[in-house]
């Protein structure tokens, strides 16, 4: 581990969070500018303290870097225990940009409450980070738990018209997957010697009925919160329901901090279990690319669509993990971060249309392309990153999985290809209904194009999806390593 000489995850951590009580108290309805001012300043400087850890970054060694201890909770050995390594690294950056974008997104929409709203995300944004730099065990599971509590209030108070069904049933999923987990990190606790350290965890020597427990309790939390096909129902309630911005922060986020949890948790600690159970995880993320693909075609909801994009899209991401070779693990982080940019900037397409004709039915649109011409470029550059056009950060992570997967098995390859068919089918259908052909709605014909701030969003947005699809060797760069040891560790666990 490579011992931080300045304390920039605690930084990345706290310069949200405290940005966002402190915009929370001090922020109003009265004086929103000033609200809304105080708030992209928390987000800014939550992003600048993170670009350290880029540039200081040394790619050659798999070990953790930035790394901050100190004992937290004396008689359980509880350790504030933070650091980052090349499969980690990215999310906290990314998760600091999209913080960003999120508070642009709500600059002018949010009129109501607009401190607590902003400050809401900023504290989300912090806890977010926290769990992809927590290297302790108990710290990773409060902050894990911790990120339900903004959400649930970002879609429960400025949500739709059943924001506090789609809340409630967004808290508990989440939660009662998560109990099994604490269960998991107990036992780890008592047979590493009184230890919460994650890489003490990953050490421990397992026999295979403990690790496949021990695998199945990990997923119940992991797998709702990526989430798999059949656990996947909350997800296209909470988007639908959720503002523009928490459906941003929702897919290009927080999806992730399950995935995230198999490569820190599942794969190292409990290598032959994974190894043994792949069968199963693999079968299940096939169902999710291949079935919520089709589920994905029929919907007449914009956001629901987009929904259960998302779905079949994290299906390719547990595919590549549950393959086992450097193709597949890394094309799974690529693709991860590609949905960040992707995914977060639909939903702000579709929160675009949302503001202007208040509603997300495909039907009620047509033609957007004659009234919205640099809007319309925009969102079809989205639709054809998901479905994988090449150029676009899309295209990378799912190719990279496909040839990881044809490695592994033709069959399970060519299935997984199916998705680039599906994708391409529900993407540009809704793309082919809502904005080309004739203007049939006088309420289309009426709408005014993007403004400055919304053309910013998307223009940032569309440099990150082509810059990463032209050009992704800075960011497989930075994982290569990390990924390779990960892989070594499982394999020499199974000899």
């Amino acid at each position: 581990m490579v011992q931080s000489s300045f304390p920039w995850l605690s930084l990345a951590i706290f310069v949200p969070i405290v940005f966002g009580f402190v915009t929370m108290f001090l922020g109003s309805d009265e004086n929103p500018g000033f609200t809304r001012k105080l708030a992209m300043i928390g987000a800014l400087l939550g992003l600048a303290v993170t670009i350290p850890l880029y540039t200081g970054f040394d790619a050659s060694t798999a070990d953790m870097q930035f790394v901050e201890k100190a004992l937290w909770i004396a008689p359980l050995a509880v350790h504030y225990h933070l650091g980052v390594d090349g499969i980690s690294l990215w999310f906290v950056i990314l998760t600091a940009f999209i913080t960003v974008i999120v508070i642009a997104a709500g600059w002018e929409v949010i009129t109501s409450r607009v401190a607590q709203y902003m400050g809401a995300f900023l504290v989300l944004s912090g806890l977010m980070i926290g769990v992809f730099a927590a290297l302790d065990g108990l710290l990773f599971y409060i902050f894990f738990e911790a990120t339900l509590i903004p959400m649930y209030i970002i879609i429960g108070v400025w949500g739709g018209a059943d924001r506090v069904y789609a809340a409630f049933k967004f808290f508990l999923y989440t939660l009662l997957g998560s109990l099994l987990t604490l269960v998991a990190f107990v036992y780890l606790w008592n047979v590493s010697g009184g230890s919460f350290d994650i890489a003490t965890w990953h050490n421990v020597q397992l026999g295979y009925t403990p690790q496949v427990l021990i695998f199945l309790a990990l997923l119940m939390a992991f797998a709702v919160k990526v989430p798999m096909w059949p656990v996947h129902t909350w997800l296209p309630d909470a988007h639908v329901q959720a503002p523009t911005g928490g459906s941003i922060v929702l897919a290009a986020i927080m999806l992730k901090l399950g995935a995230y949890g198999f490569l820190r948790f599942s794969l190292p600690i409990a290598p032959d279990a994974s190894q043994s159970l792949s069968w199963l995880m693999i079968s299940l993320s096939l169902v999710a690319v291949i079935y919520i693909g089709l589920v994905a075609i029929v919907q007449s909801d914009m956001k629901k669509l987009v929904a259960y994009s998302s779905v079949a899209h994290m299906g390719f991401v547990t595919l590549g993990f549950f393959i086992f070779n450097t193709a597949g693990v890394e094309g799974a982080i690529v693709q991860m971060i590609s949905h960040g940019f992707v995914s977060g900037a639909m939903f702000f397409c579709i929160g675009v249309l949302y503001d202007r004709m208040h509603t997300r039915n495909i039907a009620d649109y047509g033609g957007v392309i004659n009234v919205m011409p640099r809007f319309a470029a925009f969102a079809v550059l989205f639709a054809m990153a998901n479905s994988g056009l090449p150029a676009t950060s899309g295209f990378v992570g799912e190719f990279m999985v496909i040839l990881g997967a044809v490695e592994y098995n033709f069959w399970i390859g060519l299935l997984a290809a199916t998705s680039l068919i599906l994708a391409a089918s529900y993407s540009l259908w809704m793309v082919k209904r809502v904005f080309f052909g004739e203007i049939t709605n006088d309420h289309v014909r009426g709408l005014s194009d993007i403004n400055t701030r919304e053309f910013a969003i998307l223009g940032v947005l569309a440099l990150a999806t082509l810059y990463m699809g032209v050009y992704p060797k800075p960011f497989t760069d930075v994982m290569h390593v990390s990924v390779q040891a990960l892989l070594e560790h499982i394999a020499v666990s199974k000899l």
